[in-house]
């Protein structure tokens, strides 16, 4: 039979991803200082011995006060990059591509762990600081408002993910991911709901984009020839006034001529009164559209759970990648079981060959 689209390889300027499954970014709050520790490794390499394409490891903070929690992974000090090092080699031992989301979270900052509520910290609280935002407005109106970072924090910001790629490059990953989505900073300077600036990064919609488009070119130099520039967006905020999909296709053709090779297509997140219906593949017209309008390589997300499903996707031509997040959690190997699924054979892990009879 002919191979499926999900297992055709991928071609991009430097690298060849072997199939079309990436394993999407996923916070497993489990690190202290930033540090990454032994349950990154073996979180990480269980999708690399299932034969993933790529695996996003989570959201790194550039900056310590630019995390989600206390507990999110770091990577604003050379220190961080060792353990992270040790991760990338086991990816790589097993034929998959390591990469991973450069991130500030900005107004959501100073949250607590997911399974502890996910609510806001307080300053003044153990494990609490104080956010830095676009502007002073709050997530939630019960929470403790940001300070709207100045045009020299800004610009200093800028330099802080500069650096933080050139630490996750030292530390062999080939994929950088710009987490320009779910409402966390870079996300807040697009959505006009959020952001209220009157200076250069406010206002207008090229105002609004400024900052990434500044983090792109920071970041750039600094890429090497195996490597690969991503950027995970909100394709619409699901809020009447917010950044939308006619917003994303504009930056989705900037994105591309600045030498971003990935959009990876994610919704909301920016605003607490979002409406979202969803369901199984609710986010991929998003992609879809992006892709048609721009034909930039676009990856798609949400809900996205069985092996037919992605093949459907690819064969409709509405995304050139498929990124998975809870069906890797509840399966690891779900590559080779989407193989078998599909009845097409795959390499197998030799230590793992007896488990295909």
């Amino acid at each position: 039979m002919s191979t499926p689209l999900v297992f055709k390889p991928l071609s991009l300027k430097n690298l060849e991803l072997k199939n079309r499954f990436v394993v999407s970014p996923m916070c497993q709050y489990s690190s202290e200082d930033g540090f990454a520790t032994s349950w990154h490794l073996v979180h990480t390499g269980q999708f690399a011995i299932g034969q993933a394409a790529a695996i996003i490891q989570e959201a790194a903070a550039i900056t310590a006060d630019g995390r989600i929690s206390y507990g999110d992974l770091g990577i604003w000090k050379d220190d961080h990059i060792s353990k992270l090092a040790e991760i990338t080699a086991f990816v790589k031992s097993q034929g998959s591509i390591p990469g991973i989301q450069l991130s500030h979270a900005g107004r959501k900052a100073s949250s607590d762990k997911p399974w502890l509520g996910r609510e806001q910290i307080a300053p003044d609280h153990e494990n609490g600081w104080q956010t830095r935002g676009v502007s002073e407005i709050p997530f939630r109106e019960s929470e403790h408002p940001p300070l709207p970072l100045s045009v020299t924090e800004i610009k200093a910001l800028v330099v802080s993910f500069q650096k933080a790629a050139n630490r996750a490059i030292r530390a062999g990953y080939q994929i950088i991911e710009l987490h320009a989505a779910h409402g966390y900073l870079i996300h807040q300077f697009f959505s006009p709901l959020i952001n209220n600036r009157t200076d250069e990064y406010g206002g207008s919609f090229e105002n609004r984009i400024r900052f990434l488009l500044e983090i792109i070119d920071a970041v750039k130099p600094k890429m090497t020839d195996e490597t690969s520039l991503w950027v995970r967006i909100s394709a619409t905020d699901w809020a009447e006034g917010g950044w939308d999909l006619e917003s994303s296709i504009r930056l989705a053709r900037t994105l591309k001529e600045r030498g971003v090779e990935v959009i990876d297509v994610s919704t909301g997140g920016g605003v607490a009164h979002q409406k979202i219906t969803t369901g199984p593949n609710y986010q991929v017209p998003f992609a879809a559209a992006i892709k048609e309008q721009t034909e930039m390589t676009t990856g798609c997300v949400g809900l996205i759970a069985e092996a037919q499903q992605a093949e459907d996707i690819l064969q409709s031509n509405q995304a050139d990648l498929i990124f998975i997040a809870r069906a890797f959690l509840r399966d690891p190997h779900f590559v080779l079981n989407a193989a078998k699924t599909l009845n097409y054979a795959i390499e197998w892990p030799k230590p793992y060959e007896r488990a295909q009879l």
